[in-house]
């Protein structure tokens, strides 16, 4: 489904809905969504106050920020009461994970309301991206990359070759759909520059922006997937240069495509 807001956010930052200082700090970051999370980062016993704390950060706002709760899955005990939180909370989005079949994503959208941003983070949830993408109500998939190295039994340490196929279907499913597509997260806090890598890979594979886990991150991630000011000058060129079909620009051939392409970087670089 075509996402209701056409600018994609470059950086998605993750933090416990059970962590108020958490909350208070990131209203001043320059963050283009926040994802207030009740699943993994919460633990079991603070599983009902991170969900009011969630629907009350989400009354008061971010300050102009996006803002999206993830939920917790349908298996567990909290899912019910998460769905409902989030359907009567003031959050742009819902986040549901380990989306796997479009029937049971389809039933999540149905019941929360809101635009749905699924995660992907399993083999058959790559394998059914392409369905879910197409939902009414998903506006969003997500990488989860943690949990696809995992289930496809990829050492830790080991480079992101082996997820690659999983990467790109995500990204393809997500075109295919309308939707846009956000890059896993990068584990190794203190790795600028593994996780500036990370970023460019990501872009290059097609990807909007990125998942984050730590403040610190922010800054190289929005760097790597903001348009350089080489792209923007070249961007603003062609279009002021485009006549109407194909013809030449610089040392290239361009047509329609081209100019479509060149005022979407201009509108991401404008907007943000």
């Amino acid at each position: 489904m075509t996402t209701v807001h056409a600018i994609a956010p470059r950086t998605a930052l993750f933090l416990p809905a059970s962590n108020p200082r958490a909350i208070a700090k990131a209203r001043t970051l320059e963050a283009d969504i926040i994802l207030l999370d009740l699943e993994d980062a919460v633990p079991a016993a603070q599983k009902e106050a991170a969900r009011d704390a969630a629907v009350a950060a989400a009354q008061d706002g971010f300050d102009g920020k996006l803002l999206a709760i993830r939920v917790n899955g349908a298996e567990s005990a909290e899912h019910g009461a998460d769905i409902a939180a989030v359907a009567n909370s003031a959050a742009d989005f819902a986040i549901l994970p380990k989306a796997e079949e479009a029937e049971g994503v389809k039933k999540v959208a149905a019941a929360v309301g809101k635009p749905l941003m699924v995660m992907i983070e399993t083999p058959k949830g790559v394998l059914n991206a392409s369905a879910i993408a197409a939902l009414d109500g998903v506006t969003c998939l997500i990488a989860g990359t943690n949990d696809l190295r995992s289930e496809l039994r990829i050492p830790a340490a080991a480079p992101r070759d082996g997820l690659a196929l999983a990467l790109q279907t995500i990204v393809l499913a997500a075109r295919a759909g309308g939707c846009w597509a956000l890059d896993g997260v990068f584990n190794a806090l203190d790795d600028v520059e593994g996780l500036e890598h990370e970023c460019v890979q990501g872009r290059a594979i097609g990807f909007d922006g990125k998942t984050l886990i730590h403040p610190g991150q922010l800054a190289v991630a929005r760097r790597a997937f903001s348009p350089t000011p080489e792209e923007v000058e070249e961007a603003r060129a062609l279009v002021a240069a485009a006549s109407d079909g194909a013809e030449r620009f610089r040392d290239r051939m361009i047509e329609a495509m081209h100019v479509r392409q060149a005022r979407a970087l201009i509108d991401r670089i404008d907007t943000h």
